[in-house]
């Protein structure tokens, strides 16, 4: 059974489909990418997924499951997180302590939460930088800041939107060593991301959304090929 599993879902804005007929089924282990140009409807998936809004029609299961009318703290309490394209870090608040927001989910005592954050400091990167507060940091610290407060509530799951974008060279190739520390901790991944290097390094499988459908799904090495895929998204001169 797929530890999420997505069947026909349709999200309607009024009279705009920003998500039709969606199905989708993630293996707990996989690294799942989306891709597709703006405005595609991937963020909109993202917010279905984790319960910002209820779709249209279809289902969503999450290890067996239903999320379907859930808000987004009960679908976290299940294991299913995501972190936001733009941080949303506390500024004020240290590093250490915007972490523990997170863990507050899973350890309600302080000492324990506190544990739990530094664990997830040191996955991150930034163990050195616990107290220091979030908004001193670049943008390539605030995303992991983002990243280990969504860590800290310990998810099965984790959706992760653009977390790439913005970075350098060096702070891309930096951030995907990381992810692949937290893969290789026993967390699922789903990512949305337009920073190609980052798909194809990581993802086993990409699905390719446009107009808020889905045209292609498959290897990464079988999406950049795809035509339908360079038409709509990566642009005839694209070369792998």
């Amino acid at each position: 059974m797929a530890l999420l599993d997505v069947k026909e879902l349709t999200k309607r804005f009024g009279g705009l489909v920003a998500n039709k007929d969606i199905s989708l089924a993630v293996e707990a282990g996989e690294i799942l990418a989306i891709i597709g140009p703006n405005g595609a409807g991937k963020s909109t998936l993202f917010n279905g997924l984790v319960g910002h809004h209820a779709p249209s029609s279809g289902s969503i299961t999450f290890n067996g499951k239903s999320t379907v009318g859930l808000v987004p703290e009960q679908i976290a309490a299940m294991g299913l997180v995501h972190t936001y394209q733009i941080p949303r870090s506390f500024g004020q608040m240290t590093v250490l302590e915007n972490t523990m927001v997170g863990a507050l989910l899973r350890h309600p005592k302080l000492g324990d939460a506190r544990d739990a954050s530094e664990r997830v400091l040191e996955l991150v990167g930034l163990p050195d930088r616990m107290d220091v507060r979030a908004s001193e940091l670049n943008v390539a610290g605030q995303k992991r800041v983002e990243l280990a407060r969504a860590l800290a509530t310990e998810p099965r799951m984790l959706l992760l939107d653009e977390v790439a974008g913005g970075l350098n060279p060096n702070e891309v190739i930096a951030l995907t060593e990381i992810l692949r520390g937290i893969h290789a901790a026993g967390v699922t991944l789903i990512i949305v991301e337009h920073v190609l290097e980052v798909v194809m390094r990581l993802a086993h499988r990409v699905l390719v959304l446009n107009f808020g459908q889905m045209i292609a799904e498959g290897p990464p090495q079988e999406i950049v090929r795809n035509p339908a895929v360079i038409e709509a998204y990566l642009g005839r001169k694209y070369r792998v």
